[in-house]
């Protein structure tokens, strides 16, 4: 336990032993099946202090997946912010220089900016473009349920309902501050059969995160024929009794250094009345567009031009 109460109950995995890989670009290796079938990808640690994507992969790897057929990729992203994890400082190995997760966009990729997160990201790109489907396993600042982040397209949504879990998808359109990896070109475009989803797993360093991170992972190639489903199976992988879809209406960007939120929100509270006041940014009041408003993963220690929380609702025609 830090000074702060924060409870880390997660350890980080040695993940050395997958730096070689097989591809050409450290700690990425792709199973080939020797049959015809998808490419796809399951990707850690985007976010150097979000540990269960890390213990999730290290669980394939350990457990030996191969494909059913096509190829598997199993990478693990901004490998040096994870190598800078501290226990007792757990958020600030987030990024080295600027945040991985917003910078696939072909234009600030072939740009001429250099940073420790872009020069990476331009080494992965390669296998990214190769996949065909992709899972990006995050985790959350605070302790609330975990969420499938599909985007805005029908693709999107359709592959995240396959895979059955967790309980609530989240279509949105992504951030002000840049593109995120699973928006990244062929996977945001309707026109292609490509596609991701970003799983948030629950709070960062919860065990619960990696329960959920590895079941996630078996249910996403199970979905996809990748592996026999008996195997997920036998791992006590569940499909949710009934997935909730809520649509992102409104991404709330803080625009001051004095964004604060009225309450201590955690996510996926749902504001009964519009016109609710929820936060100050500087001069501005952040109020509830409509009846009924759900707010997404709230976000602490904020700057300007970082997503504050998202507004949605339920769009599945239960309440």
């Amino acid at each position: 336990m830090r000074d702060d109460g924060t409870i880390i109950e997660l350890t980080p995995p040695d993940i050395a032993p997958y730096r070689q890989g097989n591809t050409g670009i450290p700690y990425v290796t792709t199973l080939e099946s020797g049959r015809p079938g998808p490419h796809v990808m399951i990707n850690a640690v985007t976010h150097g202090n979000e540990l269960c994507g890390a213990i999730a992969v290290d669980f394939l790897f350990r457990s030996a997946i191969r494909p059913a057929s096509g190829a598997l990729t199993l990478s693990f992203a901004n490998v040096a912010a994870f190598a800078a994890f501290d226990r007792r400082r757990p958020l600030a190995s987030r990024f080295v220089a600027e945040d991985f997760n917003r910078l696939w966009d072909p234009a600030t990729l072939d740009g001429s900016r250099q940073s420790s997160e872009l020069q990476r990201a331009r080494a992965l790109r390669p296998a990214v473009e190769r996949a065909d489907f992709l899972l990006d396993i995050h985790s959350m600042q605070h302790a609330t349920a975990p969420l499938m982040l599909a985007g805005t397209l029908d693709k999107s949504l359709a592959l995240a309902r396959a895979v059955g879990m967790p309980e609530y998808i989240v279509r949105d359109a992504g951030h002000a501050a840049g593109a995120r990896l699973r928006d990244y070109a062929a996977f945001a475009d309707p026109a292609s059969p490509k596609t991701a989803l970003l799983v948030e797993c629950g709070q960062h360093w919860s065990r619960s995160s990696a329960e959920l991170a590895i079941a996630t992972s078996l249910a996403f190639l199970a979905a996809l024929a990748m592996i026999d489903p008996a195997l997920a199976t036998r791992h006590g992988v569940a499909r949710s009794a009934a997935q909730r879809v809520i649509t992102v209406t409104e991404t709330v960007t803080a625009t001051t250094a004095s964004f604060a939120f009225v309450e201590d929100f955690t996510g996926l509270e749902i504001l009964p009345r519009q016109g609710t006041l929820i936060a100050h940014d500087g001069d501005r009041e952040i109020r509830t567009p409509y009846d009924d408003c759900i707010l997404i993963m709230p976000s602490r220690n904020l700057s300007p031009g970082q997503t504050a929380v998202r507004l949605g609702r339920f769009s599945d025609g239960a309440r």
